[in-house]
């Protein structure tokens, strides 16, 4: 009985206001700069004394502190949480961790994280997907039961979250991320921003996740992962630049063309051969209803500004060697060919165009769930489409070595049923590598 009580005190402490709720809530992790560090990040609907994590191998008998902030919603209630962010260091690599997040003001459940391991060479394996709501997110089960045997090291959300994290004074998203607790406890949860996120200049997205470096606000951000960069940039720059200005175009481009420049260097791309980026918004997707960027000879993400055509992403891409580039925003999945200024380029094998292809290869995986429902395909399509589904589904990617990636697409429509593959082939890697004559 003595127990009980003095857990409820250090959780619900009475204020002139009420209740004052210091219990963590919607932990997840994200990783920080390399292998021997992990950032674990958690709320409160309440401010408290310290923002720990005791975490070890054996047991809880490490300690780390980091911050809290303040943070307010846009809405009518303005309602006030408390982002708490510990950076975790000292860490082993290649191993499990047990830890839990909070203070003597209230404690998280107990969770586990792997470290990365150290060097570049090993297997990496990715769960990818976008546009997943806290109602009808009908992968989220499946992932979970994936995340907890073990079966990814990160996960990339490709952006849209909630719907919207900002809806019902913020309560919506609050909902949506103790519900994918359950997988961002366990791994690295990475991101990118979307249209859904807009609300109050995006302060939602960026109050609630902790991505490294970048803007330090997670809009774009760079990692490394064994033998992978990857990088994450925000496409929703270019669609409310009326509402929020246009710098931060050119702020972004001209950060990711230094980040790629710097993984081009002989001596970083002959270690992460493998790169990958990723933003919310697609450059190739053959979807009925959205002529705004499937089919869209002057969609901006790809070719830039208009008139000018300042900032494109695509020619970014060709020029610097991404070898595959994630969107999501149309809810199903597309794999398209290897394509290049609206032409699909060959590989060096016809049997195989993804075998040292001449030009980046786009997934369009928008289709985890949400709402808002799936969106049908054009009939006839496009040349680049090489296939495409409107299952409500996810992408897992193995990055197996230095020369073989494999993805395929699950279908939770179908129980978890393979519906599409693909071993892309990359023999060097490196800046200026694509040869697709247009």
């Amino acid at each position: 009985m003595a127990s009980l009580t003095l857990f409820l005190v250090s959780t619900f402490v009475i204020s002139a206001h009420g209740l004052s709720y210091t219990q963590p809530e919607q932990v997840h992790l994200s990783l920080a700069d390399g292998p021997a560090e992990m950032v674990a990040t958690w709320v409160t609907l309440n401010s408290t004394d310290f923002s720990i994590v005791e975490f070890g191998i054996y047991d809880l008998n490490l300690v780390a502190k980091g911050i809290e902030d303040r943070f307010v919603d846009g809405g009518s209630q303005k309602r006030v949480m408390y982002m708490h962010r510990v950076k975790i260091t000292g860490l082993k690599p290649g191993n499990r961790y047990t830890y839990h997040v909070g203070s003597l003001d209230g404690w998280s459940e107990v969770y586990s994280f792997k470290t990365m391991k150290n060097g570049t060479v090993w297997p990496v394996r990715l769960a990818v997907f976008g546009d997943m709501g806290d109602d009808n997110a009908q992968s989220l089960g499946r992932l979970q039961e994936e995340t907890q045997k073990g079966h990814f090291d990160a996960i990339l959300h490709v952006g849209d979250f909630a719907y919207d994290f900002h809806t019902d004074n913020a309560a919506v998203g609050d909902a949506f991320m103790n519900q994918i607790e359950a997988v961002a406890a366990y791994v690295p949860y990475m991101t990118s921003v979307g249209n859904h996120e807009e609300a109050y200049n995006f302060s939602n997205y960026k109050s609630r996740f902790t991505m490294p470096g970048g803007d330090g606000l997670g809009m774009f951000f760079s990692f490394n992962i064994g033998p992978v960069h990857v990088v994450s940039f925000s496409s929703e720059f270019y669609y409310f630049t009326t509402k929020y200005g246009s710098q931060q175009i050119a702020n972004q481009y001209y950060w990711m063309e230094a980040d790629l420049k710097e993984a081009n260097k002989p001596e970083n791309r002959a270690k992460r051969p493998w790169i990958i980026s990723m933003c919310h918004r697609p450059m190739y997707c053959s979807n009925r209803k959205s002529t705004e960027h499937c089919g869209n000879k002057e969609n901006i993400i790809r070719v830039g500004m208009p008139k000018t055509h300042d900032f494109g992403m695509e020619e970014m891409l060709y020029k610097y060697g991404v070898d595959l580039h994630f969107s999501a925003h149309e809810h199903s999945y597309e794999r398209v060919w290897p394509t290049y200024n609206l032409t699909v380029c060959n590989g060096t094998t016809s049997s195989n165009p993804y075998d040292n292809p001449a030009a980046p290869v786009h997934i369009v995986t928008g289709s985890a769930g949400c709402d808002e429902g799936v969106s049908p395909f054009l009939p006839t399509g496009f040349p680049w489409s090489a296939f495409h589904s409107d299952d409500y589904g996810y992408t897992r990617v193995t990055i197996k070595n230095t020369t073989h990636l494999f993805l395929e697409q699950v279908s939770d429509d179908q129980k978890g049923k393979v519906i599409d593959r693909m071993t892309l082939v990359r023999n060097k890697h490196y800046a200026g590598m694509y040869d697709c004559h247009v």
